[in-house]
């Protein structure tokens, strides 16, 4: 009698939280939103005209997603929680019972959920699934402080250059941002004064910002007068070269007008 041919099984890929970033971002940026990832601890921040919205992503349920996503109401509009539609949440388990009470669990809490639904074929892109909404009616005790500097944060960073769901990596802040900007100028324009970079499109934050030299990229060259670190520009193509290349582009539109 022949023997029975195995069938292989390809085991699905595990998970990150980064590999649902991408297509959080993409699909509420097609909705008309402006998303920037990993602000003030939020995985993934999307505002329009002054809504907030808030989504925190996971590759599986559990107490400690809720615990955030009840802390982010206190700042957001709107809050999600982002998985992978796998395993309790694959298509199959439309109907599970474990489903089904996490459904009703989150829609208690007001909080939404949004599923990525991963293709077998890694050449066709995740498809992103609003499988819930949250109800905004009635809203925690707010937190107006801690809102404000998220939107600050947001409203500070010209491009996006952060993974959503991604620990153990350097942010890009506002603040840094700007100092990429600064350093921009400088490489452009050489030696300059605070009120000379405000004249290529700097803030009137610089002159503060270039006294304190954070990062230890700018040296004080004379009186109100600065310039690069040797090793300033090295170190931002090395650890920042999408932000230095977006920034540079900026410097060069300037110039431009």
């Amino acid at each position: 009698m022949p023997t029975a041919k195995k069938i292989a099984v390809t085991p699905a890929p595990k998970r990150l939280e980064c590999d649902l970033s991408a297509p959080v971002t993409e699909f509420l940026a097609a909705q008309g939103y402006t998303v920037r990832a990993e602000v003030k601890n939020c995985d993934i921040t999307a505002t329009r005209d002054d809504f907030l919205t808030v989504v925190e992503l996971k590759t599986a349920f559990s107490i400690d997603l809720l615990i955030q996503a009840v802390e982010r109401q206190t700042i957001a509009d709107a809050v999600y929680v982002g998985l992978p539609a796998e395993g309790t949440f694959a298509r199959s388990s439309r109907y599970d019972k474990r489903r089904r009470g996490i459904e009703a669990l989150l829609k208690r809490l007001q909080i939404g959920l949004i599923l990525v639904h991963f293709a077998p074929e890694p050449d066709i892109p995740p498809r992103v699934e609003v499988s819930l909404d949250p109800v905004t009616e009635a809203k925690p005790k707010p937190r107006p402080r801690k809102r404000q500097t998220i939107l600050r944060e947001i409203a500070g960073r010209s491009g996006d250059y952060n993974v959503g769901g991604t620990t153990g990596v350097k942010r890009t802040t506002a603040y840094r941002e700007q100092a990429i900007f600064l350093a921009a100028c400088l490489e452009a324009h050489g030696n300059s004064s605070p009120a000379q970079l405000c004249v290529h499109g700097a803030t009137r934050k610089a002159g503060d910002m270039l006294f304190k030299n954070v990062y230890g990229w700018f040296v004080r060259e004379g009186r109100g007068v600065y310039a690069l670190s040797p090793d300033a520009i090295a170190e931002m193509e090395r650890d920042w070269l999408p932000a230095l290349t977006f920034q540079r582009a900026r410097v060069a539109a300037f110039a431009a007008r």
